[in-house]
């Protein structure tokens, strides 16, 4: 089999998801293809050399319908002969985008691939492409569909996370983020988006609070309460799923979940060979890759059994890893993959995540990848494992290996 290498992963800032956000004027196939060609011109790319380039992007509908990545390619000015393809594996879609070109490279189906996504939630919000989970009636009974906020909310009543639990996590989260601004640990990966003129529209991550403490997140009422508690009632829907609940405790907030954002990431993989061509050093290599799928009612666990399958496909234990990124889709995701496998917080997230920075849907796979990349690197890792819990009762994962 042949080893597939990442060479270089470049991202946009994340920009608020509304239309007050740094990024709302910006279209969904400019900013993929800022990405795509910001990552060209850091490694000399000769685009002609792609086999293809794989974006992900959930909601798939009007500017970012159809194969928004082949659309992307032409407007980055590539040669034509580069294909795209647009997949959507929900929250995982970026990460899956990754692992599908390391696995294309690995099976002999060409040598060098873009990978990515873009999400542009200020322009194009989440669920407006509609889905039979949530509308189809008979679908949403028999996997007794609830929205994602209920769903994180009974993760952390199952195993015991209070609300002081998950606040102290999200604070933690923006402490971390606004360190490694200050510190410049995002300088090697994020580009700066520019308008027409070539005036910089966006440097940094917008939507990082490093004032938020215990105080003013105990503030916020509960999010999901109301769908929950009243009509809908979603939360009698969880009960009839897991009957040993008495009561969801709604504890997640706006201030404790991931944030609504804009983003655009590029992921360049190939073989040692190809690299070579391009006069380019790996900079680590996709050990192994691993998706399934979990209970689709409570929705949010599957960071945990992914995470077992792709240590077993990899011969690996929790403690070969280095360092963690588990997408902060809501703080109890987080604190359920800790609590299981025993693992340091210190060792998880080291530099915030999605709760401080936001989480741009179609993107964050593989932002979470090329952050730990970055960070294997920077605290001299030799190993980091990326996952994802994913709508609808998923999971995805990426095991690095600095080269």
């Amino acid at each position: 089999m042949t080893d597939a290498y990442i060479f270089d992963a470049v991202r946009s800032p994340r920009g608020k998801g509304k239309p007050d956000g740094a990024l709302h004027e910006v279209t969904s196939v400019r900013m993929a293809a800022n990405a795509l060609n910001e990552l060209k011109a850091r490694t000399n790319l000769d685009e002609s050399l792609v086999e293809d380039v794989i974006l992900g992007c959930v909601t798939g509908v009007g500017e970012q319908g159809a194969c928004l990545a082949r659309s992307a390619v032409l407007y980055a000015g590539w040669e034509r002969s580069v294909p795209g393809l647009h997949i959507n594996r929900f929250c995982a879609s970026g990460m899956e985008a990754v692992n599908l070109a390391a696995n294309q490279i690995r099976g002999g189906a060409g040598d060098l691939y873009v990978a990515g996504g873009v999400e542009m939630m200020s322009r194009v919000p989440m669920g407006s492409d509609g889905g039979a989970l949530a509308v189809d009636p008979y679908l949403a009974m028999n996997a007794y569909f609830a929205p994602q906020g209920v769903s994180a909310d009974l993760i952390a009543t199952k195993y015991g996370f209070s609300r002081d639990d998950v606040d102290a996590y999200a604070v933690e989260s923006q402490k971390r983020a606004a360190k490694a601004w200050d510190e410049g640990r995002f300088a090697k990966s994020v580009f700066a988006v520019k308008d027409q003129n070539g005036l910089t529209i966006l440097d940094h991550d917008e939507t990082i609070r490093p004032g938020a403490d215990m105080q003013s997140l105990g503030a916020l009422k509960p999010s999901f309460k109301d769908m929950g508690e009243t009509m809908p009632g979603f939360d009698k829907v969880m009960m009839l799923r897991y009957p040993e609940v008495e009561k969801v405790n709604h504890v997640h907030h706006a201030g404790n979940s991931s944030g609504i954002v804009d983003g655009a990431t590029a992921v360049l993989v190939g073989t040692k060979a190809a690299g070579e061509k391009l006069g380019l050093k790996p900079r680590a290599r996709i050990r192994a890759t691993a998706k399934i799928g979990s209970e689709p009612a409570i929705m949010l666990t599957g960071p945990v059994p992914v995470t077992e399958k792709i240590l077993r496909d990899a011969g690996m234990k929790i403690g070969d890893i280095g360092t963690f990124e588990v997408n902060e889709a809501f703080a109890a995701v987080v604190l359920l993959f800790m609590q299981h496998f025993g693992v340091d917080h210190a060792a998880v997230n080291p530099n915030g995540g999605a709760i401080a920075m936001g989480h741009p849907l179609g993107a964050t796979g593989a932002m979470i990848i090329g952050a730990a990349l970055d960070e294997m690197e920077r605290t001299d890792r030799e190993t980091a494992l990326a996952t994802l819990c994913v709508a609808g009762g998923m999971g995805a994962a990426t095991i690095l290996e600095r080269v």
